[in-house]
């Protein structure tokens, strides 16, 4: 069975596109997803996943329809060839139920692969550079301007003491446990409020 998956960002947006190549390209099924491209949790993505069954197609208008990156993609193409699913995508070349396909997702993962082990060694290389150098790395000590604002408020609705911290925080739109640190920040006695 041929199933599409078609996804735009924003509601905007227009499926027509995507589903009329889909219906073009004889699809029996057409799921349809608004969501950011950068989410990782896609509700209907994952049920038309759950329900693929070997011998099915899945097809994408494009590859970056489907996936949040390359290495995503990668994994969900090879959840896909567990199960025995072939991936056509309308505008790339790829097409896993080929060998011509599966040839081309290989070079696909091992360049995501190539990719990762080159930002770590570089991201490795950097951090030796400046440790070198003498830099330590790490976020900055202490808080920013805002966060001195917020934690001088805090400690002021602390210490007049109307208010419990669980109000205190709401009110300044922060955590609990932002609301002490910032009093641990200011020195604060921090006693039961």
């Amino acid at each position: 069975m041929k199933i599409g998956y078609a996804r735009i960002s924003t509601k905007n947006q227009s499926f027509s596109l995507q589903v009329d190549a889909l219906e073009k390209a004889g699809c029996n099924k057409i799921y349809k997803e608004v969501i950011s491209g950068a989410k990782s949790e896609r509700k209907v993505l994952e049920n038309l996943l759950s329900n693929l069954r070997e011998g099915d197609t899945l097809i994408v208008w494009k590859l970056d329809r489907l996936g949040r990156s390359l290495k995503h993609l990668v994994e969900l193409i090879n959840t896909l060839m567990k199960k025995r699913v072939g991936l056509q995508s309308i505008n790339d070349p790829v097409d896993t139920t080929t060998a011509q396909g599966r040839l081309i997702f290989k070079i696909f993962a091992s360049l995501a692969e190539f990719e990762r082990e080159i930002i770590r060694e570089r991201t490795q290389a950097g951090l030796q550079a400046a440790k070198e150098r003498g830099r330590v790395g790490g976020r900055p000590k202490g808080l920013s301007k805002k966060a001195q604002s917020t934690a001088c408020a805090a400690e002021a609705l602390y210490k007049e003491g109307k208010l419990s911290v669980q109000e205190i925080a709401n009110q300044l739109g922060i955590a609990k446990s932002t609301l002490y640190n910032y009093l641990r920040h200011r020195n604060v006695k921090i006693g039961l409020n």
